[in-house]
């Protein structure tokens, strides 16, 4: 599956442009952004751009991180992140798996001055909708005990650039990477990504219809579970 976008590493210096690429994704969903109608979607932006170093440098060790780009424009377009199992995260003689999606290491000193910057940061959703998704959070870990899986974590393209491919390229990076390790990969999809994990083989394990709507929501919440499961020798899918 070619395409027109370069898949690149993440660095601290995109912290700004994920911001405005990630937030926005999500701004036009009406149940998350019920979350935020106290905040403006740019004031969020300015916030959730001091957090997002921490994100990139706690946890290293699982997490890979990797951005769409316009080979034109230089711009961010898109962001992916993945989690590894914990035991599949280094190779025998603790080589990193997947180096080229780490994030760059810290010291000690500059992380604590990252994670001070991000907890005096605002973040402050309105909370009173989090017990819809007790029982999803419930059926996630049951599953997750299962047997390892390769998580996407977080998927996001702003909305000026759905529909061009994107999300797709960013996909295509993380199923390689999936493929090679022989791990199967879980995603907690909402329904805007649904068509897109169908696509690339996803079937849904476990959905459910969350109803928001004593909080203001439209009461029709869809949410999926999705397994995409590597073939098996002599196995035909």
């Amino acid at each position: 599956m070619s395409s027109p976008w370069l898949i690149q590493p993440v660095t601290l210096a995109d912290s700004s442009a994920l911001a405005a690429n990630n937030m926005p994704a999500f701004w036009d969903d009406p149940h998350w952004v019920l979350s935020w109608q106290h905040r403006t979607l740019s004031y969020h932006i300015s916030q959730i751009a001091l957090r997002i170093p921490r994100v990139l440098v706690t946890h290293r060790t699982r997490r890979r991180h990797q951005k769409a780009v316009d080979p034109v424009s230089g711009r961010l377009v898109g962001y992916a992140r993945w989690a590894l199992p914990e035991g599949r995260a280094t190779l025998p003689d603790g080589t990193p798996v997947w180096p080229e999606a780490m994030s760059p290491e810290v010291s000690a000193e500059e992380e604590a001055e990252i994670i001070r910057v991000a907890e005096g940061a605002h973040f402050d959703p309105n909370a009173e909708m989090d017990h819809l998704s007790d029982r999803v959070l419930e059926k996630k870990k049951e599953i997750l005990a299962r047997k390892e899986y390769m998580l996407l974590d977080y998927l996001a393209v702003h909305p000026d650039n759905q529909r061009k491919g994107i999300g797709a390229a960013l996909m295509q990076s993380g199923m390689e990477v999936a493929e090679k390790l022989g791990l199967d990969v879980f995603i907690y999809a909402k329904s805007k990504g649904v068509g897109l994990y169908k696509r690339f083989g996803f079937r849904v394990e476990w959905d459910d219809v969350l109803d928001d709507s004593a909080y203001g929501g439209t009461g029709e919440v869809y949410v999926a579970l999705m397994i995409y499961e590597q073939k098996k020798p002599g196995s035909e899918k």
